[in-house]
């Protein structure tokens, strides 16, 4: 009771003292000063007040936006863009950031008129600012460059026809890692200024501290280099503000209490508070401008908690005079920087790969969901195709079109969705999206070529409209069109469509019921074709993942694979008739099948054209690469292991999982000794089947007329109840002397140096020998020493590495017990189910392998490399007898017969725009001194590249098509970079002639136009 007694005394006597400080002390309403502007010779606080609000991770996109699922996390973007916009509204002088443009189109669209009106003048004053602009912020190691491209375009479209505005800086600031693709392409030929970003190596971090280097100019082409650089800004620490500065309503940060009537006046601590961790940042900074986070994820919910606390420290802290801050956003930052006409240092390359800890590389995500990665990968590809048969045809606005595609590919480029390191659900929502916009895209593509086959001898009459089907599970060897028996009378018409701009001649394989059939091709000739049994792999692939997708069972399986070569033109079709095979004429041949057991001491020979490969038996794997053409020979060795998964509960408790990649021992997987080779052996190709394990095979082909090998591996389901996780990889290993380097490419477009164990920016502490090698893989990886190239391209997405002089690894397929702690909170164990059961993911893809003499290697690679990226599409529909040459038009180009793109160029998109406008981007697909051929100035003739209709206008656009290219140039900002002057000088494509109407592209260049066109509607019309 006596100590109550006294308390109470202290308290009392406290109050009083408090008071009598203050003499005439009064509670009232203070307006803040929030007016604050730059003021030279001071340190400036740029507050730059904004939320991260993830396109879909722990909840789907629509959930993160309603609100919905808050069991998982309490996060509603819905809420965060209302209460913003009512926090800017209610003082003009504060700001803030908007990136996703996916979430800011779904709250657009069900807003009143006069609140979009008042939206209008926040964006048109500068409150509001949209920065990068793109649909997500996207992924920069496994998306390829053309859906980065595609992903913010559709986002900066949105931002122009809306607001009439162009976003001028990137903002990267949550991808696990920083491409050389995203600085100069997604970079500066966006017209941005500047690029912003979080995440880079705990040791180069530290580095760039002490160097006070976080901040720099960033080239990241070595074709395009100072003519496509961007100043780059790394964050001293993350994306969110200094501690003791977040203001969300559940945080702890103290905030400004100064009512002098109550408790806890705190003004010039929490003013000092401030001044000190401005002074700390700006030790580290170049310059007398910082910039200050004021969010992270999901915040602002309830934005006023937020602003208030701002109003206040702008108002206090520059009563205080020491520092001054204000309300800012990051062009606002970047234009005080380049003010100051600093000089600043030069990065190349990129910040590849990306650890937090010693023991925590995020390098597994590379690989994580080859699934998704695979779908997603084959989509774009889809999408290509579709989209320039949507211009051939002409768009419908109100029927079927490629909208709901392109928005599910946009969004699936998000860093937590093809990264796959998303939540099951989630990566369930991404794919479902894919699947509803490709059905909508199939009809377009149906439609299309319903309309380019109609014979023109015929247009005059009544003609019945082709049906068209397509085969999306044919990679699980299901289509049922291929697969039914054909009728009395009927054929198969198979049209063959080609999205490149060169004539491509490749062997095509589908599913059929029957023996004996006969192919002709367009002309009516009959061509040689091919019948390979189907795998037990193949068939079991088959009858699960049917019913795991459709949700019911196949029929009858088919027999054979038909596989013949197709001949297609640029951007066209051709087609192919497969009939019964009457008893004269020779029809298919069915492959010659040996099963070689293990037990026999020999070598076979594979192949029937130029590339012969060489097989040891007895050990039942790859032995000697042989090329005739180029007279290559070398030895090559091709197996698989499988790393196990760190469970993180030694002396450090990082575990391996959907982002880090943390191995702790190396497993090789031995070819069962029982299991015996199988050779199948054809006029058309050969291969080889291997079945390694219960749950690991493959089959290598060799076609006759190509110099190299394809690689289709079916892995799954992994087991794992052994209680291990396991990452599967494979290895290529020839006696190349490749001094530890390697090149990996950037998002499928340029090639990077690597050296094992070494970083270009500081000197690397090796932690984790394996995984801290890792590099992400799009398009290939090669190896080189002074005669001889060995490349490896890919289908999709993955990690790989060059742990061994003369080997390159990929890692195909993870399956991990153990969480990462890296806030996806769930373990990345997918399985795919049917009624009865669930079982581990089965991955089935592809890669493939050359081996060159030196400088042979990248027409190879730039090639093949569009080839797998764009392939071939198919659509089946049946035709009764043999008149489908009579009746249709069996071949189409949409382009002048007479012409083909330079073989160092691609169209890489051909666009009708809802305005009627064509879109068209060409790149040139080759580095500078990449090869002694091809990396060379090219020219385009568009008049040949449209011969049917009369181009009335040329505007050659930035990337995004949001700004003519004339007028970014003119605002670009030209920052002064240290010891630059001996740069090399860089070549562009010049101005098009509007009379000659000839595009010239530079190495490494993509120029992106509209075209006018006199009247379009539709082709040739």
């Amino acid at each position: 009771m006596a100590s109550t007694a006294t308390a109470l005394l202290l308290f009392t006597a406290a109050t009083a003292v408090l008071l009598a400080g203050l003499p005439g002390a009064k509670s009232e309403y203070i307006a803040y000063n929030t007016t604050a502007r730059i003021v030279p010779g001071k340190i400036n606080v740029h507050l730059v007040p904004h939320s991260h609000d993830d396109v879909g991770w722990l909840k789907t996109v629509d959930q993160y936006f309603v609100g919905a699922n808050n069991s998982i996390r309490g996060a509603c973007v819905q809420n965060v863009l209302d209460s913003v916009i009512s926090a800017l509204l209610e003082e003009k002088n504060r700001k803030f950031i908007y990136v996703e443009i996916a979430f800011f189109q779904r709250w657009w669209r069900q807003q009143s008129p006069a609140l979009k009106a008042k939206v209008k003048e926040l964006v048109s004053s500068g409150q509001l600012e949209f920065i990068n602009g793109g649909m997500c912020m996207h992924d920069e190691a496994t998306p390829h460059y053309m859906d980065l491209i595609d992903q913010t375009t559709l986002g900066h479209q949105f931002i122009l026809k809306e607001f009439g505005q162009v976003p001028r800086v990137g903002w990267q600031i949550d991808p696990f890692g920083h491409s050389a693709v995203q600085a100069y392409l997604l970079g500066a030929e966006l017209g941005f200024d500047s690029l912003f970003f979080a995440r880079i190596d705990y040791q180069d971090r530290a580095k760039r501290l002490q160097d006070k280097t976080l901040e720099f100019i960033w080239q990241g082409s070595r074709s395009l280099a100072s003519s496509s650089q961007i100043f780059t800004g790394i964050f001293p620490r993350h994306y969110d503000p200094p501690d003791g500065f977040v203001f969300e309503i559940n945080d702890v940060s103290p905030p400004i209490q100064d009512d002098v009537l109550m408790f806890d006046y705190n003004v010039q601590e929490r003013v000092n508070d401030f001044v000190a961790a401005a002074l700390a940042q700006a030790n580290v900074t170049r310059t007398n401008h910082i910039m200050w986070n004021m969010g992270t994820d999901f915040r602002y919910q309830y934005a006023i908690s937020w602003f208030r606390q701002m109003d206040k420290f702008i108002h206090y802290v520059n009563q205080d005079g020491r520092v001054n801050a204000l309300y800012s956003t990051p062009s606002i930052y970047t234009d005080a920087k380049y003010a100051t006409n600093e000089q600043w240092p030069l990065k190349t390359d990129d910040f590849f790969p990306y650890a937090d800890k010693p023991n925590a590389y995020w390098t597994g995500y590379f690989t994580s969901r080859p699934a998704l990665k695979g779908y997603v990968r084959s989509m774009s590809g889809y999408y290509q195709a579709a989209r320039q048969l949507e211009f051939f045809r002409g768009r419908i606005d109100s029927g079927q079109n490629t909208d709901a595609l392109a928005d599910a590919l946009a969004i699936a480029q998000h860093h937590d969705a093809v990264s796959g390191t998303e939540r099951q659900h989630v990566a369930a929502d991404y794919t479902m999206r894919l699947s509803i916009g490709y059905l909508q895209a199939e009809k377009v593509v149906a439609s299309s070529l319903a309309y380019l086959s109609k014979s023109e001898s015929r247009s005059g009459q009544e003609q019945t409209v082709t049906n068209f089907q397509q085969c999306p599970l044919l990679n699980i060897s299901y289509c049922p069109p291929s697969e039914a028996v054909l009728s009395d009378g009927k054929n198969l018409v198979v049209v063959v469509y080609n999205p490149l701009g060169w004539k491509r001649e490749e062997v095509i394989r589908i599913p059929i019921s029957y023996e004996k059939v006969t192919v002709q091709d367009s002309s009516g000739t009959e061509i040689e074709a091919q019948l390979l049994p189907l795998s037990n792999a193949s068939l079991r692939l088959r009858s699960y993942y049917v019913r795991a997708y459709l949700g019911k069972t196949p029929g009858e399986p088919p027999k054979y694979w038909l596989a013949f070569s197709v001949t297609v033109p640029p951007i066209g079709f051709s087609s192919y008739t497969v009939s019964i095979a009457k008893q004269t004429g020779r029809g298919s041949t069915v492959s010659k099948v040996y099963s070689l057991e293990r037990s026999m001491n020999k070598t076979i020979e594979v192949g029937k054209g130029s590339l012969r490969l060489h097989y040891s038996v007895d050990e039942g794997k790859l032995a000697r690469y042989v090329n005739s053409r180029s007279q290559v020979t070398s030895s090559a060795e091709q197996s698989y292991s499988y790393y196990s998964g760190n469970d993180g509960t030694d002396k450090d408790p990082q575990a391996s999982g959907a982002y880090v990649f943390r191995p702790n021992s190396t497993v090789p997987i031995q070819s069962e000794w029982k299991v015996p080779l199988i050779v199948m052996r054809g006029p058309v190709l050969d291969e080889v089947h291997q079945q390694l394990n219960p749950w690991v095979s493959q089959i290598t082909r060799v076609y006759k007329e190509k110099d190299h090998a394809e690689i289709e591996f079916t892995i799954g389901p992994i087991p794992v109840d052994d209680g291990i996780g396991k990452e599967i990889t494979t290895q290529i290993t020839t006696a190349v002397k490749t001094n530890k380097t390697f090149y990996t490419d950037s998002n499928g477009r340029d090639f990077i140096k690597r050296v094992r164990d070494f970083r270009t920016d500081w000197d690397l502490q090796v932690n984790q020998p394996i995984a801290g090698n890792y590099y992400p893989i799009n398009l290939g990886i090669y190896v080189q020493d002074g005669s001889t190239e060995v490349s490896v391209l890919v289908d999709r997405a993955v990690g790989g590495t060059s742990l061994v002089d003369g080997q390159i690894e990929l890692m195909l397929h993870r399956r991990l017990l153990h969480d990462d702690t890296r806030g996806v909170g769930e373990v990345l164990n997918e399985t795919a189910c049917i009624p009865e059961k669930c079982e581990g993911l089965t991955i089935q893809g592809k890669f493939y392998v050359r081996i060159d003499n030196l400088g042979e290697g990248a027409k190879w690679r730039r090639t093949l490399g569009q080839e797998i990226n764009s392939p071939l599409l198919l659509a089946f529909t049946e035709q009764d007898g043999n008149d489908w040459v009579n009746s249709h038009a069996s071949t189409f180009s949409g382009i002048d017969p007479s012409y083909a793109l330079p073989n160092n160029t691609a169209v890489i998109t051909l666009q009708e725009l809802e305005n009627r406008e064509v879109l068209l981007r060409l790149a040139h697909l080759y580095e500078i001194g990449e090869d002694k051929d091809y990396s060379v100035l090219a020219n385009v003739e568009l008049k040949k590249l449209f011969p049917t209709k009369k181009i009335s206008k040329v505007t050659e656009m930035s990337l995004s098509v949001n700004q003519e290219r004339s007028e970014m140039e003119k605002r670009r900002l030209v920052w002064k970079v240290e010891g630059s002057d001996q740069e090399f000088k860089v070549v562009r494509g010049g101005p098009v002639d509007p009379a000659k109407l000839v595009v010239e592209l530079a190495p490494m260049e993509i120029r992106t136009f509209i075209v006018d066109f006199d009247h379009l509607r539709t082709y040739g019309s």
